[in-house]
């Protein structure tokens, strides 16, 4: 009888066991059969930050990035090198012909109203960005970015930093519950408005309901004044803040993968604007100032990274640091402008004034000049005046020409398509000693000197008006052993000679920070081939399980070699493009770099006056 017993026991075990198998194994199955919940990504946004500057001691959290994680060496900013141009690139995965965002200057349909009533908008501005995206449709980039494709599949998504660039990573803000945005406009009239869930989390963790401003960082200074000599630490202090102790948290309790882009405006800020070389090329953009800015950078990413270890989101989180731009130090010097010849109350004798290519044309074209950020007002440049910005013509409302002015290269609108005009204003800038490289709207023809749009994917499917010519200006090594670590370059700007800009087809300006590290990437891995910035959001929509909707053709690579499991030593192929000999000799010269059907574009220019682009 007790065999018998124990017998029942053990037989009713071995059935509630059965049972229990019986019952969670349709559970098992389905948990088993569903894909694992996408990992998140953060873009973390170096503005201007240059690979030769990257070391173990100012920047030792992106240097263990780049050695932990996979370092790509073989980098490229899209030219025109400017921040909105590369910005609408890492949105969405364009170059600027799809995305139609030539440059931070660039004209659109109708004057501006947020922009004094301007052709030729400032697009770091939120304002202003948003009338222009109504002037094209709601979208004026005409693609669909990575945030706003995550935030479609109910992802959680945010974008952080810099005013201009983090509204264009999901500039539409028009489906879904919005991305959270919070730029250098955050608490003002043209911040986007804060949702009551972020103003009390902000208020719960004693952080301003409106960001901090630039303070002395700010400060460009005059040819007088030396411009700032301290990084932006408080304002993106803040961002910093508000990203750790106030996005990332919530994303964690939502518990769905998310998307952030966090846009540091250090270096670039400050390296625009420092103040250890008035005047002087050396040391320009590499001084003391600066390496504060990179410092001040890396305590950001540090910060970042520290709140996903605290958060339990470091092993689901891929991190991918890139930077829009490389950078170079501001020559403002000529001996065949007109514009240096003359005099202005705030230019330094025989410098290039802001606007000098505006005026050399007018010159050279013998028309008028008007100022579009004013009102269209007449400028006389032998009386002092000179603009940034230009309309050229015999009347301002039926202009013949409209100049962008940017930086290291100008946008040169021809609003009648006249062919014979574009050959003559192409006959004034080969006289000219800055000017290295010109690209003419494939409409107009093949002009000797010149490489077409389409040669540097300037021509594709833009809403945004098409520029009739692209100047380059001149850059060259200013004699540091690092080239792309002390460019400099001839620049359309207020700033003073011996500031930073960019935008220019210098490699110094071409070649920009990118790696990555996280779960989808490669452990200790150097990519020696070519990549760009409009890779990044192809690549982390793949390791997302997203799926980006193109409208145009000209689209970035999934850079498949660098994540767990991908091709290694990837075949690529070196290319040089020359445009026909112009009468005095100069040519365009394209240097780029080919992987599967995709081009790279390393520098270009009229040989021996692009940094990069030697003498033959």
């Amino acid at each position: 009888m007790r065999i018998y017993t124990q017998y029942r026991q053990w037989l009713l075990l071995v059935l509630c066991v059965i049972a229990l198998i019986a019952a969670c194994t349709p559970f098992l199955l389905e948990k088993r059969n569903q894909p694992a919940r996408p990992h998140n990504a953060i873009i973390f946004v170096a503005d201007g930050l240059r690979p030769g500057t990257v070391n173990s001691t100012d920047m030792p959290t992106l240097s263990a990035i780049q050695q932990q994680g996979v370092n790509f060496t073989n980098t490229h900013s899209l030219f025109p090198t400017f921040t909105t141009a590369n910005a609408s690139a890492i949105a969405t995965g364009h170059y600027l012909g799809d995305t139609g965002d030539f440059s931070n200057v660039i004209k659109v349909k109708a004057p501006v109203k947020s922009a004094k009533n301007s052709l030729v908008p400032f697009l770091e501005n939120n304002a202003v960005l948003k009338e222009v995206n109504q002037q094209f449709g709601a979208n004026y980039l005409n693609e669909t970015s990575l945030l706003a494709t995550a935030k479609t599949a109910d992802f959680s998504t945010a974008a952080v930093g810099k005013v201009g660039p983090v509204l264009i990573q999901d500039v539409t803000q028009a489906t879904s519950t919005p991305t959270i945005i919070i730029d250098d406009a955050t608490g003002t009239s043209t911040g986007i408005p804060l949702s009551p869930e972020i103003t009390t989390l902000l208020t719960k963790n004693s952080l301003p309901l409106a960001t901090p401003k630039r303070g002395e960082n700010g400060k460009s200074g005059d040819k007088e004044t030396p411009g700032t000599k301290v990084a932006n630490t408080i304002q993106q202090q803040y961002f910093a803040d508000v990203t750790t102790k106030v996005i990332l948290p919530l994303f964690q309790q939502r518990q769905k993968p998310f998307v952030l882009v966090y846009w540091s405006r250090d270096p670039d800020g400050t390296q625009h604007n420092q103040g250890d070389s008035l005047h002087q090329l050396i040391p320009g953009i590499n001084g003391a100032t600066v390496q504060a800015a990179r410092q001040n950078v890396d305590k950001n990413l540090a910060q970042i990274q520290t709140a996903l270890q605290d958060l339990g989101l470091a092993a689901t989180t891929n991190i991918f640091v890139t930077a829009d731009h490389g950078f170079s130090t501001i020559s403002k010097e000529s001996k065949t402008s007109y514009a240096a010849t003359l005099s202005y109350p705030d230019v330094p004798s025989g410098f290039l004034p802001p606007g000098f290519l505006a005026i050399d044309l007018a010159h050279g074209l013998q028309l008028s000049l008007f100022d579009p950020d004013h009102q269209n007002h007449p400028i006389d440049p032998t009386q002092g005046q000179h603009p940034q910005n230009a309309i050229i013509g015999q009347q301002p409302n039926q202009p013949e020409v409209i100049v962008a002015a940017n930086g290291g290269s100008d946008l040169i609108y021809l609003p009648t398509g006249n062919q014979a005009l574009a050959n003559k204003i192409v006959e004034v800038l080969l006289q000219q000693d800055y000017v290295s490289g010109l690209f003419v709207d494939d409409a107009l023809g093949k002009i000797p000197g010149t490489l077409p749009l389409s040669a540097v994917m300037l021509k594709g499917t833009a809403l945004t008006p098409v520029p009739s010519i692209v100047v380059n200006f001149r850059s060259f090594d200013t004699g540091c052993a690092e080239p792309t670590a002390c460019g400099a370059e001839v620049a359309d700007t207020t700033l003073q000679q011996g500031q930073g800009m960019h935008g220019s087809f210098s490699r110094a300006d071409t070649y920009n920070i990118m790696a990555a590290i996280g779960p989808d990437f490669k452990s200790g891995y150097q990519d020696l081939a070519p990549v760009s910035n409009a890779d990044v959001a192809p690549t982390l929509a793949q390791v997302l399980r997203l799926k980006l909707i193109n409208k145009g053709k000209l689209v970035g690579r999934v850079l498949s070699e660098a994540l767990i499991g991908g091709e290694t030593n990837l075949k690529f192929s070196t290319k040089v493009l020359e445009s026909q000999t112009a009468a005095n000799g100069l040519k365009t010269i394209l240097k780029c770099q080919i992987l599967d059907g995709l081009q790279y574009f390393d520098t270009a220019g009229f040989p021996g006056q692009t940094l990069g682009v030697e003498k033959s």
